[in-house]
């Protein structure tokens, strides 16, 4: 409990402390679970779906929708068209009528289907072709074809397909290796972990001229996520950065979240600089550096997570649904960019800004400093020169949400940040130290080998193959015994069962 103010002793600052820290992890873990477990009234919508609940946007005329269906067909009919042609069986019925047969051909019934096709995998064999002169002294051989690199037997389009599964699906390599195993292709995990990352070095050339574009942007949106790597015997944590411009999208991994890698990105450039209130985007958003815009998506979330504390934050969530009501009646309206667009922003917009800013200036006050409603004001207050550059600024977005998005695919369970060449050993490193627990078969004894269990997948509940592969809540190489700790809430782990599990 915390002492009284008529108490005065030398464990009295540190209680007050520490009931303001506890009182700070009560309120993360509240927004936690409210976005975890919480029902869909509990979480934070979309601003376009909100608008809609709000009645601001009505549903598709029969016009649009008309539009939308003739848009589909007109996709079906570009597709490739494979002809299949359903012969007549071979006894006909005779017609009840005239009692003839059937032998009068007409028009055939057209219906069509959509298939996917499964993946094609052939083994080319070049044939190079050679000649020699008459007395055989002279020998002309076909050059070779081009190969994606020294000495490999796969060809560019299955390089290809292997780095986009990867990437823009976040399939691990053992996944991707199970699959051409299937269609006959005897390819294992670390040989596309090896395509993968020689596949960078080749495309390495590529990567830096977009670096250099990027930097020549008038308006680039940035973020950062942490991510999991693994070291000597552990794991440690390093940041996978974005930078995304209107038609660019760049990815930067750094050991570290300092300022230095925005600056060696973007440099001393000069434009807009769209992000979040990190201090790292400092050093980029000097005075003779980028101007920096704020996120107004950010304040919105502070502002949602806070409103359990202060109902009455709903009026100010309001008022910023405004702003994002003429942004989708702009969008709607193909007018993004336009002198139309900046006039509706200097009139509704700036009158909607004015009104929030008014709004939190009379309710900060009455929250108690340090509470989550007040930092979520703050917040807004603190950077209300950089959120509202968008006014002035057509070009600018009002929030940082499209890098945010772009990070999702890095942020993932199983995304493309996976460290290691082989993905297996990402996600399934065992041993007596380096193992995780759950529940084990009933003839577990078979396998028992100075203190480990070989546990084949099929042998594991769902919900421990969900945990161990897509959930990441422990660390790989993290110890059995603090493992327990992390994962015995999550259902399905059970504790000091067995000693150690080798997934099979």
């Amino acid at each position: 409990m915390t002492p009284t103010d008529g108490h005065d002793c030398g464990w009295k600052e540190e209680a007050e402390a520490r009931a303001k820290r506890i009182a700070e992890l009560e309120q993360q873990n509240a927004v936690l679970k409210k976005a975890l477990f919480g029902h869909k009234s509990e979480k934070l919508l979309r601003p376009a779906d909100e608008l809609k609940k709000r009645g601001d946007i009505a549903g598709p005329t029969p016009e649009e929708t008309r539009k939308k269906r003739a848009e589909i067909q007109e996709w079906k009919r570009d597709l490739p068209v494979e002809k299949v042609v359903h012969p007549l069986p071979a006894e006909l019925p005779t017609c009840s009528e005239c009692g003839g047969l059937p032998d009068h051909a007409m028009p055939p019934e057209i219906s069509s289907e959509y298939e996917k096709l499964q993946l094609k995998m052939i083994r080319l064999e070049h044939e190079r072709q050679k000649a020699r002169c008459q007395c055989g002294s002279h020998i002309v051989t076909a050059p070779p074809p081009p190969r994606v690199a020294e000495r490999t037997q796969y060809g560019p389009h299955l390089w290809a397909w292997t780095i986009a599964a990867h990437c823009l699906d976040s399939m691990p390599f053992y996944r991707l290796a199970q699959h051409l195993n299937r269609q006959g292709v005897p390819i294992s995990d670390a040989q596309l972990g090896a395509m993968f990352h020689r596949g960078a070095e080749l495309l390495e050339a590529i990567y830096k001229r977009m670096l250099a574009l990027i930097a020549l942007e008038q308006v680039v949106q940035a973020d950062e996520t942490p991510i999991q790597v693994q070291d000597k015997g552990k794991t440690r944590k390093a940041y996978m950065w974005v930078f995304l411009a209107q038609k660019l999208l760049v990815y930067v991994f750094s050991p570290s979240r300092s300022g230095k890698t925005p600056s060696a990105v973007l440099g001393a450039s000069k434009g807009t600089l769209v992000v979040d209130a990190y201090s790292g985007y400092n050093e980029v958003t000097k005075p003779d550096g980028r101007d920096r815009a704020g996120c107004l998506a950010h304040g919105r979330r502070g502002l949602f997570d806070a409103m359990s504390k202060a109902p009455e934050i709903r009026e100010a969530l309001d008022i910023i649904l405004d702003v994002y009501a003429v942004e989708h009646a702009v969008k709607a309206a193909d007018a993004v960019k336009s002198p139309a667009h900046r006039e509706l922003r200097q009139t509704f917009s700036r009158n909607a800004m004015d009104r929030l800013k008014k709004w939190l200036e009379e309710h900060e006050p009455t929250w108690l400093p340090g509470e989550p409603p007040a930092k979520a004001a703050r917040y807004i207050l603190e950077n209300w020169q950089e959120m509202t550059l968008f006014l002035d600024r057509v070009e600018v977005p009002v929030d940082n949400n499209g890098s945010e998005a772009a990070l999702r695919v890095v942020a993932r369970p199983c995304s493309l940040c996976t460290p290691f060449s082989n993905a297996r050993n990402h996600y399934l490193s065992v041993g007596r130290r380096m193992t995780t627990r759950g529940q084990c078969p009933a003839r577990r004894e078979e396998f028992r080998h100075r203190g480990r269990v070989k546990v084949g997948r099929a042998d594991l509940p769902r919900s421990i193959r969900h945990h161990l592969r897509r959930r990441k809540f422990s660390k790989p190489y993290q110890a059995a015994d603090d493992v327990t700790g992390d994962t015995e809430g999550l259902g399905g782990f059970v504790h000091r069962q067995p000693s150690a599990v080798t997934i099979a």
